[in-house]
């Protein structure tokens, strides 16, 4: 294969990549990490290149503790390390409703995949779902994760697990962003964003989709 088939991540691009996340959550790099349990000078400039010179790395651990503190997903993580580096990604049309809207009827066909008209577009990285599309944040009914103005990408075509954000519909048009807590063959439990709001089950037979958040804006 030909020197460029894989891409190596750079010292500099993966630290751009936690600076990127600490500014997209209204953070300093020092307050990024006493969020995750770190010593508050963990991600200081001075520390990123030892007394002789050499490069120092985070640890594997110490960003798992940064997306657990921000409660980013490891693809907003990737998408950052993609951003902080000169690596071409393809770019395609997504088609945009506002999340309001997404419990009218024409908007989505059976199985949650965007379909009808009244769509509009913006362009977004290719993720290897043609279905992908986004939605516009309106109200404060997701905070204090998602604000009123943020674009969430959701894939229809993407597995779900439990922990991850996905988007629901149900039978009666009402759609909701949420978090996977469990589902069996029955039913699907859900949590909130909020964490003082109580768990919420449904029944299977009253979803009519869900489907993976692969991406936010914030």
């Amino acid at each position: 294969m030909g020197e460029n088939s894989h891409k190596i991540l750079t010292h500099q691009q993966v630290w751009t990549a936690i600076d990127a996340l600490a500014k997209r959550y209204g953070l300093s790099p020092s307050g990024l990490a006493r969020r995750s349990g770190l010593d508050p000078t963990a991600f200081n400039r001075s520390k990123r290149v030892s007394a002789d010179g050499r490069e120092r790395w985070p640890s594997t651990e110490s960003v798992a503790k940064i997306l657990d503190a921000t409660g980013a997903g490891i693809e907003e993580f990737m998408t950052l390390l993609r951003e902080a580096s000169d690596v071409y990604e393809p770019v395609r049309a997504v088609p945009l409703i506002g999340f309001s809207e997404a419990g009218e009827g024409g908007f989505f066909d059976d199985g949650g995949f965007p379909s009808g008209n009244g769509w509009e577009s913006i362009a977004f990285p290719e993720i290897g779902d043609e279905h992908a599309y986004a939605l516009e944040v309106t109200g404060n009914s997701m905070l204090p994760l998602y604000r009123e103005g943020d674009v969430i990408i959701v894939s229809p075509a993407a597995s779900v697990r439990r922990g991850d954000r996905v988007v629901v519909k149900t039978r009666d048009e009402e759609v909701m962003a949420k978090i996977l807590k469990r589902r069996t063959a029955t039913h699907v439990e859900l949590n909130s964003f909020n964490p003082d709001e109580p768990p919420q089950t449904i029944a299977v037979p009253d979803i009519e989709w869900m489907a993976r958040i692969m991406w936010a804006s914030q």
